[in-house]
């Protein structure tokens, strides 16, 4: 963080150091004295006091007023948590990986089974009640490390119950499907240790009522797959922006 000169409150101005009776400068007054055949004395006159003295006054006068504002300055995440940065970076990777294989379970669905149209999609959302997570806590300017976290772990605990309900959607699809939601498991897991790691809460995140659909047959397991797979992609997105930004501070 770079600091900028500026004119603080305060600092003495050098134009009115030499400003007094006759306006003379300290050379003239000093002059004028001999001429008199008075004695000036430089320690109860400051305007006999020579350049350099001042400009050492308003440095140490700029020094002053700048120390404090050094040493208000907030240390650096990693600073203040040492675990932070393996933890970003680990889960950085998670959210690559969780991406990459729900897309290729999403590609799959949808040549297979058509299941690509967005209207149509939007159409079961409703009728099965597919919820998204909510993310309201971890905005994209100032974020509180802890409610984010929080919210970013209940979330990813909404989607692995989510990907836990398709079960039985096809024996083809069955093996990535269950890694996929092992995956997002231990990713909120993940989470979660690093905020009691952090000493920002205990216990383990809860579903509230209602929040996981359930599904009666395989077409409505294939098209809540692809809905809740969509709604996972666009929450990944805001993890790993919070990821990035926490790794920026």
């Amino acid at each position: 963080m770079g600091w900028t000169p500026v004119s603080w409150p305060g600092d003495p101005d050098p134009t009115q150091r030499w400003a007094g009776a006759g306006g003379l400068g300290p050379c003239e007054g000093k002059d004028a004295s001999e001429r008199a055949g008075g004695h000036v004395s430089e320690d109860r006159n400051p305007r006999m006091k020579r350049p350099h003295a001042l400009l050492l006054l308003l440095l140490l006068s700029w020094v002053a007023n700048l120390r404090p504002g050094l040493a208000e300055e907030h240390p650096g995440l990693a600073e203040e948590h040492p675990g932070l940065p393996q933890f970003l970076h680990r889960g950085l990777e998670q959210v690559r990986k969780i991406r990459r294989d729900g897309e290729g379970l999403q590609r799959r669905l949808c040549t297979k089974h058509s299941l690509c149209h967005p209207e149509e999609l939007e159409l079961m959302r409703h009728y099965l009640g597919v919820r998204r997570a909510s993310v309201n806590q971890c905005p994209s300017g100032d974020l509180e490390l802890g409610p984010c976290l929080k919210q970013l772990a209940r979330g990813l605990r909404l989607y692995q119950a989510q990907l836990e309900a398709l079960e039985g959607i096809s024996p083809q699809l069955a093996p990535v499907l269950d890694t996929l939601q092992l995956d997002v498991r231990d990713f909120a897991i993940n989470i979660w240790q690093q905020l009691e790691d952090l000493r920002l809460t205990a216990g383990t995140p809860l579903l509230p009522p209602g929040s996981v659909p359930t599904f009666t047959s395989t077409f409505q397991r294939r098209a809540g797959a692809v809905l809740v797979l969509d709604n996972l992609q666009g929450f990944l997105e805001v993890v790993a922006r919070v990821l990035n930004q926490l790794t920026d501070s």
